[in-house]
């Protein structure tokens, strides 16, 4: 349980840095090159992230720890399940009748995070998998 937690601690400091630089990066190229007004603010993007991706883990290390060899079957699952909240969360932009023309940049603006965050959760899952 201890080696669990401190995956958790592990993954949380490098979450929250990586939504941080990110974050602030994105912010950044949004506000000064871009200068266009976009759906969702970037840090109600990166908060979404952050909080599907922190939970995620979190699932997965209890079925790590539990049930050791169902994690990718479970990490597969719950992938399907964040793009599902995905789709949720982006339902309002899709469905805006006035920000047609901005529609690309408010997907992109979501979607280049939200593989980042998969690739991110990605490589701690592979961590967590091959410590059997």
């Amino acid at each position: 349980m201890t080696k669990n937690k401190l995956s958790f601690f592990q993954f949380s400091k490098y979450l929250l840095s990586f939504t941080l630089v990110l974050g602030l990066l994105q912010y950044f190229v949004v506000e000064q090159f871009l200068q266009k007004e976009v759906y969702y603010a970037t840090f109600i993007i990166y908060g979404f992230l952050f909080m599907v991706t922190m939970g995620i883990y979190a699932l997965l290390l209890f079925i790590h720890k539990s049930f050791e060899d169902k994690t990718g079957f479970a990490f597969m699952g719950l992938s399907f399940f964040k793009i599902f909240l995905s789709i949720l969360f982006l339902l309002p932009i899709i469905l805006a009748e006035g920000g047609k023309a901005n529609m690309v940049l408010d997907i992109f603006t979501f979607f280049i995070p939200y593989f980042l965050f998969l690739l991110f959760e990605t490589i701690f899952v592979v961590r967590l998998l091959r410590s059997k």
